[in-house]
């Protein structure tokens, strides 16, 4: 497998139609190649007997499948550091972390190699290395588009979704993506409540303050299962990734240390753990549905802190809280998008969440869209 610009691309391809350029992440079957999930112990799998459900869906509407985009491996991961094909280097912050699960998308997409990608999402997979990069990501909700020839083969948590430079790109994608999703307009402003959440002021201030005050009647909220959410994804990523790799555990030396010890920790997780989790699901996908029969969006920050630099990032404990505000949707199963707004001086990377309701992919598409052309915050980034 050969890497292309910037560590994005595992292996370059050129299938499909004249449209749009794609790159589609490594743990996605497309026939004949390898999904080797960004791992070592997987470089010498079986290639895909058939494309993913998804990439027939690609085909289908004319894209042009470019390249197979590098990953943390096994999509078990939240930096992208990747010891067996190379880490993808964030375009506009080299010094920094591309993010992970879907590093080469976000990559690929930062750097123009392709129009739009397509990522996994289990916990932030494609939302946190989306505002790490510097572009657009939705996690759609969760059993909309189909995993078919996606790797792990089960998941409750993991959902395929898309990184595009503009909101407007992820209609597009979302388009060529779930032949049943279709545009909408909007009649009125939408009824937009932020989430309490605890952040770094360096992010909190100039961010969610901004947007604020271009939205004017905000309200504010509490979820207080927000935090037992974040707590609960880890729990039951961690049981699901043990069922699925507990074989590759048998050559151990084939992983990276930090995958590996992630595995490791995963399989000590116990049952009582895991049926609280599932009850602490029920009890916040409650909350949040709840709290959608009074507003149309709900808006949290994206990340709670600036992403670290690639040295930070060698000590976990900087990277593991970057999903606080990501992770708890996955585990509820309601679509949402990150939109980047770069923050301070340095505009480092930052930006905001907005969550919908379920099977209202399309309406939240169309407030981000909203968000982008109207609100100052994001008028001023774009002719910055």
């Amino acid at each position: 497998m050969v890497i292309q610009d910037h560590n994005a691309i595992v292996k370059a391809l050129d299938l499909g139609g004249n449209g749009p350029r794609v790159v589609v992440k490594d743990c996605i079957d497309i026939a004949g190649e390898v999904s080797a999930c960004g791992s070592a112990a997987l470089m010498d799998a079986a290639p895909a007997a058939s494309h993913a459900e998804v990439v027939e869906n690609l085909l289908a509407a004319n894209c042009h499948l470019v390249g197979k985009a590098n990953m943390h491996e096994l999509a078990y991961g939240m930096t992208g550091v990747n010891e067996a094909f190379g880490t993808p280097i964030n375009p506009k912050w080299p010094n920094r972390i591309p993010g992970g699960s879907s590093s080469g998308s976000a990559v690929a997409v930062a750097a123009g190699l392709c129009d739009f990608a397509v990522g996994t999402d289990t916990g932030g997979s494609v939302r946190q290395p989306a505002i790490c990069c510097g572009v657009f990501g939705i996690k759609p909700t969760y059993g909309r588009i189909s995993r078919k020839g996606c790797h792990p083969a089960s998941s409750s948590l993991d959902c395929v979704g898309v990184l595009a430079r503009t909101a407007q790109g992820l209609t597009e994608a979302m388009q060529a993506l779930d032949p049943s999703f279709k545009p909408v307009s909007m009649a009125t402003a939408p009824r937009v409540a932020r989430v309490k959440c605890s952040l770094d002021k360096s992010v909190g201030d100039p961010l969610i303050y901004a947007v604020m005050e271009g939205l004017g009647t905000a309200s504010y909220i509490e979820l207080p299962l927000m935090e037992d959410a974040f707590e609960a994804g880890m729990t039951l990523i961690g049981h699901e990734a043990a069922k699925a790799y507990a074989p590759l555990m048998q050559a151990p030396e084939k992983l990276g240390a930090d995958v590996r010890q992630r595995l490791e920790n995963a399989l000590k997780i116990a049952p009582c753990a895991v049926e609280k989790a599932e009850k602490i699901r029920r009890d916040f996908t409650a909350q949040v549905d709840e709290a959608l029969t009074r507003f149309d969006v709900l808006m949290t920050p994206a990340l709670p802190f600036v992403p670290p630099t690639l040295d930070e990032a060698q000590d976990p404990s900087t990277v593991l809280p970057l999903t606080r505000f990501l992770r708890p949707f996955n585990l509820s199963g309601h679509p949402a998008i990150v939109l980047p707004l770069p923050v301070g001086r340095e505009k480092l990377p930052a930006g905001i969440q907005i969550i919908g309701r379920k099977n209202e992919d399309a309406e939240l598409c169309e407030v981000a869209e909203w968000l982008t052309s109207t609100l100052t915050a994001f008028t001023e980034e774009k002719n910055a």
